[in-house]
């Protein structure tokens, strides 16, 4: 069964990092561009960051430019979402999809298959 798995989401302060991982079961991400999404209580779910299929370009949404790093380890089947200098706008659930031969895109609707989505919730 496919299966993309977020895990490593969890309560962190402000200032705080967390590292997020999608894990993907039962598949290889090698053809796959990685796109991680957010979406909070009330809001539309939103682009956070993307890594292309091809040759790893990335892409950040601005308001998480300098604080988030996007990476992939396709050995491990494993994309990486660190997100450093959290901040209460941060909190959401976080979730992981994947889009075959695609660049770095954060079109929602280029992406086919989605993870459950992990939850990230900053606060003091």
């Amino acid at each position: 069964q496919l299966q993309l798995v977020e895990s490593g989401g969890g309560l962190v302060q402000p200032g705080g990092s967390l590292r997020l991982s999608c894990l993907a079961a039962g598949f290889s991400l090698d053809y796959y561009a990685i796109g991680w999404f957010r979406q909070a209580p009330g809001k539309e779910r939103e682009g956070v960051s993307s890594i292309s299929s091809r040759d790893g370009s990335t892409n950040y949404a601005d308001s998480v430019k300098g604080r988030f790093t996007i990476s992939r380890d396709d050995a491990k089947k494993t994309a990486y979402l660190q997100m450093n200098s959290l901040e209460p706008e941060d909190t959401a659930i976080y979730y992981c999809a994947i889009c075959k031969l695609c660049i770095a895109t954060m079109n929602l609707g280029e992406y086919d298959f989605w993870g459950q989505g992990t939850q990230v919730t900053v606060s003091s």
